[in-house]
């Protein structure tokens, strides 16, 4: 049993697929009043011209991005391109307003200000609680020190889609000791919306039914380093990471193939033990029975990820699979999760588990 609790949410990008999706969650979260709605350049336009498929807010008109908007509610969700929300927050910050604030961008994800300023070009805006409830610390097979970090926190930074997807798949066996941390090579598929809703030539439907293309490739992507840090903080002295992602053609969901090099002399049978330990309890992440693969179109639409786990004896490695939707685990379903975490409320409350099919 729990308190009613109903607090008022600003979304600053609703315009944008993460934040239309953030809009998509609250509208079924029970305590969660949908407030201020706010855009840069489609300001003044109906969310019913932009997201459809959002009936009940069809009408409401997208007020500019400014702190006025968004001050005075209990929580405030930044949607907004990379580099923005670090000035919003401080603005926010600066009024003395008391909000929650929820960033979905990644200008506060990172500890280290130097990786910060090499794959994003800027200066580092400050480092805020990490939303990813499940993140393990090292020295423990359960999340409950990140739990505790995010407990009555006031700042969220969301992780990025790919990195959930590869720190849910492989941090078991780093915080097992089972796998090791150097050599870890991550391959993703990743659906189109992954690369937001900017009129791009190579993301016209013309150029990418019927082609996989991949894309940051040669260690340039900029969720390299917030992998790092979560590998680390499971308990990695060292991390090499080679990541490699495609865009396919799907809308949505991430399909992360990842492998690390098995500890010599380890049983396989540890290495299963280490993910079933990990995620025994978890709500949202399913470790899937031995000999079933997780598959994205199974996670559409729900904040569940999906993960499988084998050994390949003659390679020495370690192969995970997760399958997760990038806009609701991987962003959207991922804050809320958090933010219901922060509030004092069920984990769970208002989050869907079961996917949309076919």
């Amino acid at each position: 049993m729990f308190m009613h609790m109903t607090f008022s949410v600003a979304v600053a990008g609703a315009s944008g697929y993460a934040g239309g999706e953030m809009l998509r969650v609250l509208l079924g979260h029970p305590e969660a009043e949908i407030g201020a709605l706010t855009a840069h350049s489609n300001a003044g336009s109906r969310l019913g011209g932009l997201h459809p498929h959002l009936r009940s807010l069809a009408d409401r008109v997208l007020a500019p991005t400014d702190v006025e908007a968004l001050a005075g509610h209990d929580v405030v969700v930044l949607a907004l391109p990379h580099g923005a929300s670090g000035a919003v927050a401080a603005q926010l910050a600066e009024r003395g307003d008391g909000a929650v604030v929820v960033d979905l961008g990644a200008d506060h994800r990172l500890v280290d200000p130097a990786a910060w300023e090499a794959y994003y070009g800027s200066a580092h805006a400050g480092t805020w609680p990490y939303g990813l409830p499940e993140l393990l610390h090292a020295g423990e097979m359960t999340a409950a020190a990140q739990r505790e970090a995010l407990a009555s926190a006031r700042r969220i930074a969301v992780p990025g889609c790919n990195v959930t997807a590869v720190t849910l798949g492989l941090q078991p066996g780093i915080a097992a000791g089972v796998v090791e941390p150097r050599d870890v090579v991550a391959v993703l598929a990743v659906g189109y919306s992954g690369a937001g809703r900017t009129l791009k030539t190579h993301l016209l439907a013309s150029e990418g039914l019927g082609s996989a293309q991949p894309y940051a490739v040669g260690g340039t992507h900029r969720h390299i380093p917030e992998i790092v840090q979560n590998l680390r903080a499971a308990g990695a002295a060292d991390v090499t990471l080679s990541f490699t992602p495609a865009l396919v053609p799907m809308a949505r969901g991430i399909l992360a193939t990842t492998t690390a090099r098995l500890v010599e002399g380890t049983d396989p049978a540890a290495v299963r033990a280490a993910w079933e330990a990990a995620y025994a309890d978890e709500p949202f992440v399913h470790l899937l029975p031995e000999g079933e693969w997780p598959s994205t179109a199974a996670t559409v639409g729900a904040n569940t990820a999906l993960v499988q786990v084998a050994v390949d004896a003659r390679a020495g490695r370690v192969v995970t699979v997760t399958a997760l939707d990038n806009l609701v685990k991987g962003t959207a379903g991922g804050a809320l999760q958090s933010l219901n975490v922060a509030l004092g409320l069920p984990e769970t409350l208002g989050l869907p588990t079961d996917g949309v099919a076919p």
